[in-house]
């Protein structure tokens, strides 16, 4: 398969080594440097691209590939409150839009088994109170992470009484939601730790990355799915979770 890869930091070069191992071509690397090229690329010679940029720039690009009928996987974080209109334009072009807030199978896993927790909780809402932690690297912008905003929608779909996040240090906490404590370090690939607290005891579920090639893999894996596919996917989708 032929991949535009849009986005050249630490993820894009481990997901344009993966593409490369497994017999795949990236006909183009779109960058800070040549955004401009991206306008004028030739649509026929990509299958999938594959977006991992920063909040600021996610919409123009995804838009941008969708626009010339390009399949965009996209994992950049922070600027969904434009995700509708770009399930719009993939629907308008008769294209496909991927979009995971992590692409880590074990992290897909994870976010099953917290709604699957959340739900069995949400008989003692009562006694036990709901917070989160999420750690990732300096260089990480949004906070809190799409990986932890994610989490925290599974529990206020499935937990009683509680209808909203809190971001720890910016927001006030509230009874009625789970707080969020964005944790930055240098070098970390990411953790995330849900808990449930009681007066008497603490129930822990967490997920810690040892390194990125499990999020650029399943990016990778994505792209490959969603080949000739037409329509709005996510991790859901492909795991059949």
């Amino acid at each position: 398969m032929n991949f535009l890869l849009i986005g050249y930091g630490k993820m894009g070069k481990t997901i344009e080594g993966i593409l490369q191992e497994r017999g795949h071509r990236v006909v183009m690397v779109i960058d800070m440097d040549n955004r401009a090229d991206l306008e004028t690329l030739d649509p026929a010679t990509v299958d999938v691209a594959i977006e991992f940029t920063q909040p600021s720039s996610a919409y123009g690009n995804i838009k941008t590939c969708l626009d010339k009928g390009i399949r965009v996987v996209s994992g950049t974080t922070g600027w969904l409150d434009k995700k509708d209109e770009i399930e719009l334009t993939t629907k308008n072009n008769k294209t496909a839009f991927f979009y995971a807030s992590n692409y880590s199978l074990g992290v897909n896993i994870f976010f099953a088994l917290n709604k699957k927790l959340a739900k069995m909780m949400s008989a003692f809402n009562k006694e036990y109170k709901s917070s989160m932690v999420e750690i990732h690297h300096t260089q990480k912008l949004d906070a809190p992470s799409g990986t932890a905003i994610t989490l925290a929608e599974g529990v206020i779909e499935n937990f009683a009484g509680v209808d909203k996040w809190t971001l720890k240090g910016e927001d006030a906490a509230v009874d009625n939601g789970i707080e969020i404590e964005a944790v930055r370090e240098p070098e970390v690939p990411g953790t995330h730790e849900v808990t449930y607290e009681s007066e008497i005891d603490r129930i822990d579920i967490k997920h810690t990355a040892h390194s990125r090639k499990g999020f650029a893999l399943g990016a990778v894996l994505a792209g490959e799915w969603l080949h000739q596919k037409e329509g709005i996917f996510g991790m859901e989708d492909m795991l059949d979770l």
